[in-house]
């Protein structure tokens, strides 16, 4: 029974609530002794979907996906930095394409338990409910879902790790 937890998959995209995540995932991988996975993936997909509608060029398209993935290298960096300054070691995964697809692929191959979320933000239509990469994963992860809030009380429990 002390093994509930043995993986933890966290979702980083470089909004706060998925530092928010991040933070919750190193104290919850401290307290059970859990592997923590990071996962930051680059939306190729939309990108190419700006490119088709003609709102990209080819060369914008790869200078964007470049910066993309410099931002991708910087937040997972900054989460392992939090980790480490708590004694929790952090896997980095850095991946590209769909969003919701590379996330769960990740939870596959690495066997994570839980996948751990920002909240989720507020949605205004049906459409909107399709798009948000966050949620088609999280509705379609075989593992438990954990969506952290309340960004102040996470931090209280950060700092005092």
């Amino acid at each position: 029974m002390s093994n509930l937890i043995r993986k933890i998959m966290v979702y980083v995209d470089g909004t706060e609530q998925s530092v928010t995540a991040a933070q919750y995932a190193i104290c919850l991988a401290a307290g059970t002794g859990a592997d923590l996975f990071a996962c930051y993936v680059v939306n190729t997909r939309a990108v190419e979907d700006l490119l088709k509608a003609r709102i990209f060029l080819a060369d914008e398209q790869l200078e964007y996906e470049h910066d993309m993935e410099a931002d991708a290298e910087r937040y997972l960096n900054y989460v392992n930095e939090l980790g480490l300054k708590k004694g929790v070691p952090v896997t980095k995964i850095q991946s590209k394409g769909s969003v919701h697809k590379e996330i769960i692929d990740a939870i596959n191959a690495n066997e994570a338990d839980l996948l751990v979320i920002g909240e989720v933000s507020h949605i205004r239509s049906r459409r909107d409910e399709f798009y948000d990469e966050a949620e088609r994963a999280m509705r379609s992860a075989a593992c438990s879902v954990l969506i952290v809030k309340d960004a102040d009380r996470v931090w209280e429990m950060y700092e005092a790790l």
